[in-house]
């Protein structure tokens, strides 16, 4: 059999056992954006968050790539997740605003979790060795996941600016290493159809977390309270909008079979992630009198605009003929300067804010629906 081919693999038990933790992290994470200074979000927590964030998700990249191309759901596997998982905790608990006295412990949670994926590399070598492009591509990563985790250590215990801006640079160095690793050795194989499964269901969870933020609307006094009704079911709907467009593209536009590398897709994934998690903040933030008009409405709009934006270069990785045309593109920025121009000239009137959103997200996903359905009716 030829090395460079493999058998379908499936989403096992452990892998969403393990998704589960991301779950409390996310929630961890989305606290520190109830900081809030001057009208909005106290700068130090907003970059902690997009720090914090951008961490947990690659660690999730780091854990789903090694499983696709090496993983055998066998006993040792099961260990180190669950060993994973237990250091997580700790990342979660050192995830808060007063972080600089837990900031310790956070790098060295997080240190130790890349080494145990770099450990499971480590041990994968002795079932590769007369494959030669497998054994380069799995030293590679040993080597960024080695390095990163020594940058993260030495922001353990340094001043906490400067904390910072290693654990920004291990990020940026890590995505960087395993781009070019990739690139350079032809090893490693992946199931592009694994790997877009695993990106889905991180996507539903982080709508779940989504779908709790927004039960905050729900909260009224037991009567009927119409303006409880109103910005209950738009909340909701905005929900239900994003999910609708994620899900139609990956019922229908993805090809899960294509010969794809998955490196990109799942790098986009990470940013994607990202946006929703912000989408969730931004949907707290409507209901947080703390927070001024201005920034509440530019948070949202960045947000939701950002969300169809990564859409299109997943579309890459669309069927043939279910790519975006230039009419549908055209259509889509004039529907997203429409939303950014009225939700600026409306931003007192959350009532009209809220509507705004919802008319956006469902225009964009009919955008994107309407030309598939005339495209299979012919």
């Amino acid at each position: 059999m030829n090395i460079f081919e493999k058998q379908e693999k499936k989403v096992e038990y452990i892998e969403l056992i393990y998704d589960l933790i991301f779950v409390y992290i996310v929630g961890r994470n989305n606290s520190l954006l109830h900081n809030f200074e001057n009208g909005f979000v106290a700068p130090l927590s907003l970059l902690a968050y997009i720090l914090c964030t951008l961490a947990i998700i690659q660690i999730w990249n780091f854990s789903t790539f090694y499983i696709n191309m090496f993983g055998r759901n066998g006993a040792r596997e099961h260990i180190f997740i669950f060993v994973n998982m237990y250091l997580l905790y700790f990342m979660g608990q050192g995830t808060r605003t007063d972080w600089v006295a837990f900031q310790a412990q956070y790098h060295i949670a997080w240190a130790l979790i890349l080494l145990n994926i770099a450990l499971q590399y480590f041990i994968e070598l002795n079932n590769h060795k007369a494959d030669v492009w497998n054994r380069d591509l799995i030293k590679r990563m040993i080597s960024t996941l080695c390095i990163e985790a020594a940058i993260i250590l030495i922001a353990a215990f340094v001043n906490p600016k400067l904390s910072f801006i290693l654990s920004a640079v291990a990020i940026v160095c890590g995505i960087a290493l395993t781009g070019f690793n990739r690139n350079k050795s032809p090893g490693g194989k992946t199931d592009f159809a694994h790997l877009a499964e695993r990106a889905m269901l991180y996507v539903v969870f982080t709508f779940g977390e989504m779908i709790i933020a927004v039960s905050s609307y729900f909260v009224g006094d037991g009567g009927f309270d119409i303006s409880v009704i109103y910005f209950s079911l738009m909340a909701f709907m905005i929900v239900v909008g994003l999910f609708l467009t994620y899900g139609f593209f990956y019922n229908r536009l993805l090809d899960t079979e294509g010969d794809f590398d998955g490196m990109l897709y799942m790098a986009i994934h990470i940013f994607l992630i990202f946006v929703l998690n912000n989408i969730t903040a931004a949907l707290e933030f409507m209901r947080e009198e703390h927070v001024d008009l201005v920034p509440k409405m530019i948070f949202m709009i960045a947000s939701a605009v950002a969300f169809f934006v990564l859409l299109f270069p997943l579309s890459f990785y669309s069927k043939c003929g279910c790519r975006p045309t230039k009419k549908q593109i055209a259509a889509f920025a004039g529907i997203t300067a429409a939303f950014t121009l009225l939700m600026l000239l409306l931003k007192e009137n959350m009532y009209l804010n809220i509507l705004i959103t919802d008319l956006f997200i469902f225009s964009m996903f009919f955008a994107m629906y309407l030309p598939y359905k005339k495209t299979k009716a012919e």
